[in-house]
């Protein structure tokens, strides 16, 4: 048998986004725990290797508490209000709100891909893309 990481990987992403399994439960007995990350600016046309290199300690932080029973808010968003979305806009000859959207999409499949723990049903946005 050989091993196909995109067969794999795109099996386990499916389940954990169906099964919610990185979700924090509202109603817990669990011992709580907040992380954080930086949320990237969506003003470019995807990720660069900075953005998961900050996030590999604080997702593997979640996952270590939620192994330790903790019921862990690990939500990921989006900082798309402001000067980078509108440079990117202006660079690409196009609306903010069109590239936020845009941009915002391409990130998340990049960060689905990559395989984090967040929390996505508690995404954030600081803008209404």
């Amino acid at each position: 048998m050989k091993y196909n990481p995109n067969e794999i990987e795109a099996k386990w992403q499916k389940y954990w986004l169906e099964n919610k399994t990185f979700a924090a439960e509202n109603n817990s007995e669990k011992p709580k725990y907040y992380v954080l990350d930086m949320f990237p600016y969506p003003s470019g046309a995807g990720l660069h290797v900075g953005h998961p290199l900050g996030y590999i300690a604080s997702d593997i932080y979640a996952r270590f508490k939620r192994h330790k029973g903790f019921n862990v808010l690990h939500p990921q968003g989006y900082d798309s209000f402001g000067l980078p979305a509108e440079q990117y806009a202006i660079q690409t000859g196009q609306h903010p709100d069109k590239t936020t959207k845009e941009n915002i999409a391409r990130y998340r499949q990049q960060l689905d891909k990559i395989g984090f723990s967040f929390d996505w049903d508690r995404e954030v946005r600081t803008s209404n893309a």
